[in-house]
Order: C-alpha cells, then structure tokens, then sequence
C-alpha cells in the first residue's frame, strides 16, 4: 500500500514539475528546403537561447504561449508563439526567407578625363553665326527669347573641400538585426518616420556600445526603450 502511495505521489510531483518547467520542443530550420546551421533559436519568454546543429535541427524548452524568436546573420528575424498543438506534434518546421547579397560599394577616388581642345577660330565662326541669327544684336527689338540661359561654372581654385564622414553603423546594424514589421507593428513606427526615428536612437552614445557585441534581444530591448523617448518627443 506504502508503494502504492510514493509511487502515485511520485507521478504527481512529476506532472506538476513538467508543467512548471515546460517541455522540449524539436525543430528544424530550413531556407528553400536546405538545413541551416548556426541559428539562434531564442525563448524571449524563458530568456534561453540555443543554435541549430548542421542539419538545422534544435530542441529547447518551452510552455505554451512562449514566444520563440529565430535569427540568422542572412535573414530577417523571425518570431513565432508556441501553441499547445505545436509542442504536442513537437515536429516544428522554420522556413526562412534569405536576405537578397548586398553588392559592396566601390568609391572611385580619382577620374582623369582627356582635355578637349577647341581652336580659337572655330568658336569665333560659332559667335558670329549666332549674332548674324539674333535679332535683337542685329536691330535691337526683343524677339522674348532667352539668350545666355546656359552658363558653364568652373570651379575656383583653392583649397579641396574637407570629407565629412558619417558613422553609420547603428543604421545598417538595426535595420539587418530587425525586420520591417517589426518597426511598423511591434513599435507602432509609421514607415515615414522609421529613418527619423533610427537617427534619434544613434544620437544615443548607447548605441555605439552596440556595435561591439551585436545580439538582438539587447537591441530590440534599447529600440524599444528609445521608442518610448521617440513618443515624448511628438
């Protein structure tokens, strides 16, 4: 009867352990049906994180209502809340939609163009046949065209103009680290203000600590503290 008892209360206890602390969910993570490696799988609820094997598999812990995030250094991140149907298929197939490559910029720091050569003679033969068609140097009654419209400028000499660099990592960084929507729907930013907004959070020294040690979850805790400021603003 002794038996009995510890072994019904054992099962017990156990339940209400698994309840507590959730249970494993098995995944893969795929991008047009080939396995990606190296994908932070992140339970923002739990605050644990894991990354996917070679074959783009995972398994992490998890309760229903966890919101799982999926981040790659390729791609947009990705956020999904888990059901109590996912964790009891615990099957979960991620597709995710790969980044198009950025081409590298190319800066072309020195052009030579040959010098064109124009004889003295023929831009006095250019002169005169104009003067000979213009009827005001010829009478001096308006004809209401408009004469001398185009002006070349050159350039003076002195001293090159100085190169303003403008530090635009944080941009780029926010802007690869969190997708559109996240701007639009989780922080209520409306697309014409999104650039203004991410220029109100650079001005912050804050950011630049950033740069040093990028991970998504501090960013998109910083964007979201910096939204609130954004909001007092207007």
């Amino acid at each position: 009867m002794k038996v009995k008892l510890l072994t019904t209360i054992s099962f017990f206890t156990y339940q209400i352990s698994v309840s507590q602390n959730g249970k494993v969910l098995n995944g893969k993570v795929l991008s047009q049906n080939t396995p990606l490696s190296q994908v932070e799988v992140i339970n923002k609820t739990a605050k644990i994180s894991i990354t996917t094997n070679e074959l783009g598999e995972f398994s992490i812990l998890v309760k229903a209502q966890d919101s799982l995030i999926f981040f790659y250094k390729d791609s947009f991140f990705s956020r999904m809340k888990i059901s109590q149907e996912n964790i009891n298929h615990n099957n979960m197939i991620v597709e995710k939609v790969l980044k198009p490559e950025e081409l590298k910029e190319v800066v072309i720091n020195n052009v030579k163009f040959d010098k064109v050569k124009v004889e003295a003679d023929a831009v006095a033969d250019v002169l005169i046949s104009k003067n000979a068609k213009d009827l005001f140097w010829n009478t001096g009654v308006s004809d209401n065209s408009i004469r001398e419209a185009l002006r070349v400028s050159v350039p003076l000499k002195g001293k090159p103009k100085k190169t303003i660099e403008v530090d635009d990592r944080f941009k780029k960084l926010a802007v690869s680290y969190c997708s559109p929507t996240f701007f639009t729907e989780n922080l209520k930013i409306k697309p014409e203000e999104k650039e203004l907004f991410i220029d109100f959070c650079d001005t912050d020294p804050k950011s630049k600590t950033l740069l040093e040690n990028p991970n998504v979850l501090i960013i998109m805790d910083f964007l979201y503290a910096k939204n609130e400021e954004f909001k007092k603003l207007k």
